[in-house]
């Protein structure tokens, strides 16, 4: 167990320490630190995620169906709670749950995965199943839920914004007729027009309260950077779509963080095997997305307050206490205390801290960033509690159930 603190969760704490002072003394500009967020997010973390999900088989999936069906719906369902949490208990906008769920909602698998589980249980079998269902339905189900659900919310914010902009666009023109006429009206037409323009040398101001910043980002009136329109994806936006469901469904799978695992998960499922001569060129640049994802979350760390309210603290007892807890329930109910170490193994790969996809894309689209970056840092540095609570607790209660 020491052990398991030293080689991985004091990494983890220094490399972030690391990214929090650089960001202090200004060590990376602004620009650097959201092209570094884009390596992660665009390359890195895409492929890692693929190289991580197809290696398992078609096989693995369905010799544990009761395994595969509590990950399935435990991991998807706690990141739903998490999200719907987050807008009842502290009014946050459907972006910023999104966010939220990421990171309160989802386990680090990919990247503490096997370096927590096989010390403590072995690497066998019954590890590299778990692990690799689990990462599956973190990797290719909640972060393509995760874009889905921030492109709904930030559509919704800007179609109140242009309602709002339009209604006060006719409201200035009827005081304006009121007072000097009809021809008022036209002028009125004309200012309305004219304030999507500045004359300081700033990026124009749409009518929904969006402009483009200089790093080609489309910024929202919130001060987020608009998915749909990102620059990191290298093509306009489709305007065809009009529905706002389709529309968020359609540009979260543009992202190459949703569509790559998505592919490795379809490779699986059809049974064509990877060639195993390809992994080390996806591995290389795989291997690099651990340390930079954290070092940004370092780097996240440092833009913001750092924040322990409640809100903090909830995020950590979501991620640490209740998830597990409630993967014990699920286990005991479908008869998993009896079957060895997998129920254990399940409860631990769960009760990782934060993914750091989540808060690399909190970092790099400006949303949930400080009480994301603090429920991060807070949840692993408590993870070193949990992770020794889960390995003593555990054995008694597979044995008081089993």
């Amino acid at each position: 167990m020491v052990q398991i603190l030293i080689n991985d969760i004091l990494p983890i704490l220094v490399i972030m320490i690391l990214g929090y002072v650089c960001g202090k003394v200004q060590f990376f500009d602004d620009d650097q630190r959201q092209g570094l967020n884009k390596v992660v997010l665009n390359i890195a973390l895409p492929a890692a995620l693929f190289v991580s999900i197809v290696k398992a088989t078609r096989e693995m999936l369905v010799s544990d169906i009761t395994l595969t069906l509590i990950a399935l719906f435990g991991v998807v369902g706690m990141f739903m709670l998490s999200f719907f949490l987050c807008k009842l208990m502290f009014h946050h906008s459907t972006q910023e749950a999104a966010v939220c769920a990421l990171i309160a909602g989802s386990p680090t698998i990919g990247f503490l995965g096997f370096a927590v589980l096989d010390p403590i249980y072995g690497n066998n079998v019954d590890t590299n199943l778990v692990i690799a269902i689990v990462a599956i339905v973190v990797n290719a189900i909640t972060i393509p839920i995760g874009y889905y659900l921030i492109n709904l919310g930030q559509a919704k914010d800007k179609a109140k914004a242009l309602a709002a902009s339009g209604k006060a666009a006719v409201a200035g023109a009827v005081n304006a007729a009121a007072a000097t006429g009809a021809k008022a009206v036209a002028g009125a037409a004309a200012d309305a027009k004219a304030a999507t323009a500045t004359t300081d040398g700033k990026a124009a101001v749409a009518a929904d309260g969006t402009y483009v910043d200089k790093h080609g980002d489309t910024i929202t009136s919130k001060g987020e950077v608009d998915l749909s329109q990102s620059s990191n994806k290298g093509h306009k936006k489709h305007e065809g779509i009009k529905n706002p469901n389709l529309a968020a469904i359609v540009n979260a799978l543009k992202q190459p963080v949703c569509w790559a695992p998505i592919l490795a998960v379809v490779l699986v499922i059809i049974g064509v095997q990877f060639p195993s001569e390809l992994d080390p060129c996806f591995e290389l640049i795989a291997k690099a997305n651990s340390g930079l994802a954290v070092l940004s979350a370092g780097l996240a760390l440092s833009t913001v307050k750092f924040s322990l309210g409640v809100e903090t603290i909830w995020n950590t007892f979501f991620r640490l206490i209740l998830t597990p807890a409630v993967f014990v329930v699920l286990g005991i109910i479908f008869g998993m205390a009896g079957d060895g170490d997998k129920l254990s193994l399940l409860v631990m790969a769960v009760a990782l801290p934060p993914a750091f996809s989540g808060i690399i894309i909190s970092s790099r689209y400006n949303i949930y960033v400080r009480e994301g970056a603090s429920s991060v840092a807070v949840s692993t540095v408590g993870f070193a509690a949990t992770c020794v609570l889960i390995v003593w607790l555990m054995p008694i209660i597979t044995h008081m159930f089993g």
